[in-house]
């Protein structure tokens, strides 16, 4: 072999080892590269995260808050601000159903009353609920609780429950003892509440209803209550 063939080889055998050299750092630092951008990615959200976060607890009837249930006639209560007298109550029942209303008086001739209700829940398998129903009287100018759809000032109300209730009167009421009260129960598209009643014999009046939080009620029992 001669001299000049021999550096020709050399020359080639090193070129090949540079190149050979070059490719795998440049492979290295695609990896290395790689695995860094991976690592710099934000993680992809787990099943967990997508979850949405858990609901606080409503509280407990009669742990957390007092039990409306245990309002009695001489009580004051506080609701949405204002403080009442419960002057009276009317224990009613109807097809099975009971309920307890309370009449308020909040020091300014306007009365209201307090409606308590134990309902069963509104999908098979729901917990039943505590209904509590604040209501105010509004004029009625003579209108009479139809089988059909009602509109009044402007808001269409369906019917929902109609029928005849047996009461029995606690403390002040300006009803009777005992007795009966015919009644008709509306309900708006949003929500709203229409109830008529009437001693039977007697006028209708009427009162729309404002659903209320069970724990947002303070009570203050009577003394000696």
């Amino acid at each position: 072999m001669t001299p000049e063939v021999a550096v020709i080889i050399g020359l080639s055998v090193a070129t090949l080892v540079l190149l050979l050299v070059a490719f795998f750092a440049t492979t290295r630092q695609d990896r290395e590269a790689g695995e860094s951008g991976r690592s710099g990615e934000t993680p992809l959200p787990s099943v967990e995260a997508e979850r949405p976060p858990a609901r606080p607890s409503a509280g407990h009837v009669g742990i957390d808050y007092p039990d409306p249930r245990t309002i009695k006639v001489g009580d004051t209560i506080e609701c949405q601000g204002v403080r009442s007298r419960v002057l009276g109550a009317l224990y009613l029942s109807w097809q099975g159903s009971q309920w307890t209303e309370y009449l308020l008086d909040d020091g300014t001739r306007r009365y209201q009353w307090l409606s308590i209700q134990m309902r069963a829940g509104l999908a098979a398998g729901d917990s039943p609920h505590l209904e509590v129903l604040l209501w105010t009287p509004v004029p009625t100018e003579g209108m009479i609780p139809a089988k059909a759809t009602l509109s009044v000032e402007g808001v269409d109300f369906f019917p929902v429950d109609r029928g005849t209730a047996a009461f029995r009167g606690e403390g002040v009421t300006s009803m009777p003892e005992r007795g009966l009260l015919d009644f008709a129960d509306y309900r708006a598209a949003d929500g709203r509440l229409l109830s008529f009643d009437r001693l039977q014999g007697k006028r209708w009046s009427a009162s729309h209803a404002q659903p209320l939080a069970p724990g947002t009620i303070r009570i203050e029992k009577k003394k000696g209550g």
